[in-house]
């Protein structure tokens, strides 16, 4: 599953290269993803030059050094493998509120190419969790609240080990924000996420189940792996929904 998703988003960065002269991209950063990013910086024939990294994400009250940083996590998986551009990172408070304003200007100062991104277990997309995501949202980037469920899933996941070390609150790109891309490349292993890809996929369009928004964009493609994949999609190709 990795590997094939990661052949097409390549396939879509060289295709972009091809035709214009950057590309601008917005990483996920969570052990869902580790396999896809691995595959994609062995990838061959990517002029990285020519691209700009955003991450989607980032948690509040970390210490900047700390390894669970998002920026942190993916400058070990992908930003220190490949020649990128360049790569804008979410920074640290004291102001949240400001950091969050200068990031969605750095978004806004052209259109995004390509997002990689996955779901999580209560179907958030970033950290849109049920109680704070809109799918109307008229912020690019907010400050948020993290609820218990999307908290523990940092616990099960083996990024913290308690529930109390986890941060309660961080900075995410919103729902507009993201589907306001190109192209989505959503990549849904395990099945921790089945109950939250059924919801996607067939559940009411709306901020109980944010990962159903996805469902009004044009261009994403979703790739689910054995242990992912709802019942009723069992009998058609895992890999590609």
């Amino acid at each position: 599953m990795g590997r094939a998703a990661a052949a097409d988003v390549a396939a879509a960065l060289r295709d972009r290269l091809a035709r214009q002269g950057t590309v601008r991209m917005i990483f996920a950063a969570a052990p869902s993803q580790g396999e896809m990013l691995d595959a994609l910086a062995r990838e061959r024939d990517i002029d990285w030059r020519r691209v700009t990294a955003f991450h989607m994400d980032e948690y509040l009250g970390l210490a900047a050094d700390a390894p669970q940083r998002f920026g942190a996590w993916l400058t070990h998986h992908l930003f220190s493998r490949v020649a990128f551009g360049a790569v804008h990172f979410i920074g640290q408070e004291p102001d949240p509120e400001q950091e969050a304003a200068r990031y969605a200007s750095l978004l806004a100062e052209a259109p995004i190419d390509i997002v990689c991104l996955g779901i999580g277990v209560n179907g958030h997309l970033a950290f849109n969790d049920p109680p704070v995501a809109d799918l109307h949202d008229t912020k690019q980037v907010k400050v948020v609240e993290l609820d218990d469920i999307c908290r523990q899933q940092q616990v099960d996941d083996e990024c913290f080990p308690t529930l109390a070390d986890v941060p309660t609150h961080a900075i995410t790109l919103t729902i507009p924000r993201l589907l306001d891309a190109g192209q989505l490349f959503c990549v849904v292993p395990g099945a921790s996420k089945r109950a939250a890809v059924e919801q996607s996929l067939y559940g009411p369009i709306g901020a109980a189940c944010p990962a159903s928004a996805l469902r009004t964009h044009p261009r994403c493609a979703l790739y689910l792996d054995q242990d992912s994949t709802p019942p009723r999609l069992a009998s058609q190709t895992p890999a590609r929904a």
